[in-house]
């Protein structure tokens, strides 16, 4: 396999997983928490990467991608700790939607029917065959990255 099918290959492996956290967010009704946003980051940048790395296939770009998803991997792996409560997550998880309550009347504030929903970083939404979606995430990423990284080493042919 080429590098630019390799890249193109990693690319639409991120663009999945981005339209899928959608999906569930959108027509599932899966409120993402603050670690959930922070895993969709990289895979934009895996895109715009392959994107860039479909025109100009060079290796700088293939390890740039295979850089992302080690990171989105190591991101969906403390993501999971905090999950399974092996570790305390940062401040910042279930605190997404306060920045909103700011803006909201005394009467809303004591409204408990509506207003902001926090989403806490430690409860998963969502299991299938035993993991969350942070740690399917974390899996996919890690192919994701031997995907970019086998599409860093592969010698090009060169062009007559």
């Amino acid at each position: 396999m080429t590098r630019r099918n390799l890249i193109l290959l990693a690319g639409l492996g991120s663009a999945a997983l981005f339209g899928g956290a959608l999906y569930f967010q959108y027509w599932v009704g899966l409120l993402p928490c603050t670690m959930c946003l922070w895993q969709r980051w990289p895979h934009r940048i895996a895109i715009g990467l392959a994107l860039v790395g479909v025109v100009f296939p060079r290796a700088v770009i293939a390890w740039l991608g295979g850089l992302t998803m080690a990171v989105n991997a190591g991101i969906a792996l403390l993501h999971t700790g905090v999950e399974q409560r092996w570790w305390d997550g940062p401040q910042v998880c279930g605190a997404g939607a306060a920045q909103d309550v700011g803006s909201l009347s005394m009467e809303d504030l004591f409204d408990t029917t509506t207003g902001p929903q926090i989403v806490l970083c430690n409860e998963a939404a969502w299991h299938f065959a035993g993991l969350s979606m942070a740690s399917w995430n974390g899996i996919f990423c890690v192919v994701l990255a031997g995907i970019w990284l086998t599409a860093a080493l592969t010698k090009e042919k060169a062009r007559a």
